[in-house]
C-alpha cells in the first residue's frame, strides 16, 4: 500500500501557474501605485486596508464553500497549521517591508528587491520540501543577490539604506511565504483558507498601531487604499493559485513581469526614472532568473 505522503502529490499545471503568476504581477504592481497615491499615511495603516479587503473577499468565498460543501471546506489538514502560521508571519514581513519601501524609494526599486522572493522561494522549497537545488540555480541565486546590492547601494547614510533593506527583507519574507503555500498545496489545504488566515493574522499585527496612532484620512485616500486592497486581493488569490498549481522552479521567472509593470506605472504616475546602478541591478537579477528558467526547462527535457 502507498503511504499517505506518497498519495498526496503536488499539482503540476504549468500553463495555469504561469497565467496566475502574470495576473498576480499586474495586480501587485497596480496595488503599489494605489499605496503610493494614498500619500502620507503610516505603512502599518496602509497594510491594514490592504489586508482587510482581501480578508472580506476570502471570507465571502469561504462562506460560499461551506454552504456548498459543508464543514469539510474549512477543515485544516493534519500538519498544515504550522505552515499556515509560517505563511502568515513571512507574508506579513513581506507586506510591511514592501509598503515601507514603496513610500520612500522608486517603485521599480521596491519591486525588484521584493522580486528577490522567487530566489528565496527556491531556497526555502529546498529546506521545507526537499526540492533539490542544482549548481546552476545556486550560482544564479548568488549572482542575483550581488545584483541586488547595486540597488540597495550600501552606505553609511542609513536613512537611505533602511527603505531598500526593508524591501529586500520583504523579498525574503515573500519567498518563505510562497514556499509555505507550496507545502500547503501538498497537504491539500483550501486556498481560500490560506488567504483568510494570512489576512486575519496580518490585520491583527496592525491593530496596536491603529488603536494608538490612527491617521485621519480624506475620502480620496480611503478610496485609494480600498483600490489597493482590491488589487492586493487579486494578486493574493492569483499568486496562491499559481504556487498551488505549479512548482516554484517552473513559474517563478514570470514574477519578474511585475518589474516591467512597476517601471511603466512608476513613469506614468510618478515620472520616476531609475539610475544606471539600479538598472544594472535589474538586468543582473532578471538575467539570472531567465538563466535559471532556461536551465530548469532543459533539465526537465533531458529527464523525459
Amino acid at each position: 500500500m502507498e503511504t499517505e505522503a506518497q498519495q498526496i502529490q503536488p499539482r503540476n499545471d504549468i500553463k495555469r501557474g504561469v497565467f496566475f503568476i502574470i495576473c498576480s504581477a499586474f495586480f501587485f504592481a497596480l496595488m503599489a501605485v494605489f499605496v503610493k497615491l494614498a500619500g502620507n499615511i503610516h505603512f502599518m495603516q496602509k497594510a491594514f486596508f490592504r489586508n482587510v479587503v482581501a480578508f472580506m473577499i476570502a471570507l465571502g468565498g469561504t462562506i460560499k464553500d461551506v454552504r456548498l460543501n459543508g464543514r469539510q471546506a474549512i477543515v485544516i489538514p493534519k500538519g498544515a497549521l504550522v505552515f499556515l502560521f509560517l505563511r502568515a508571519i513571512a507574508g506579513s514581513v513581506g507586506v510591511f517591508g514592501n509598503f515601507y519601501a514603496i513610500d520612500r524609494i522608486l517603485l521599480a526599486d521596491a519591486t525588484i528587491l521584493n522580486k528577490m522572493g522567487p530566489f528565496f522561494t527556491i531556497l526555502f522549497c529546498y529546506i521545507i520540501l526537499k526540492e533539490k537545488i542544482k549548481p546552476v540555480p545556486l550560482v544564479c541565486i548568488i549572482i542575483a543577490f550581488l545584483g541586488s546590492i547595486l540597488i540597495v547601494k550600501p552606505s553609511f547614510d542609513f536613512s537611505r539604506m533602511i527603505p531598500t533593506l526593508a524591501a529586500f527583507m520583504g523579498g525574503i519574507g515573500a519567498g518563505l511565504a510562497y514556499a509555505s503555500i507550496r507545502k500547503l498545496s501538498y497537504l491539500g489545504c483550501n486556498g481560500k483558507i490560506i488567504i483568510l488566515f494570512f489576512s486575519a493574522f496580518s490585520m491583527l499585527l496592525s491593530v496596536p498601531y491603529l488603536v494608538t496612532s490612527f491617521n485621519p484620512m480624506t475620502w480620496q485616500q480611503t478610496l485609494f487604499l480600498c483600490c489597493a486592497g482590491g488589487c492586493a486581493a487579486g494578486g493574493q488569490f492569483s499568486v496562491t493559485a499559481a504556487y498551488y498549481h505549479a512548482p516554484a522552479n517552473k513559474i517563478s521567472i514570470y514574477e519578474y513581469s511585475q518589474v516591467v509593470f512597476s517601471a511603466l506605472f512608476g513613469f506614468i504616475f510618478f515620472v520616476q526614472i531609475p539610475d544606471w546602478l539600479s538598472i544594472t541591478g535589474y538586468l543582473i537579477i532578471i538575467s539570472m532568473a531567465i538563466l535559471n528558467y532556461i536551465y530548469s526547462h532543459k533539465k526537465q527535457e533531458n529527464n523525459q
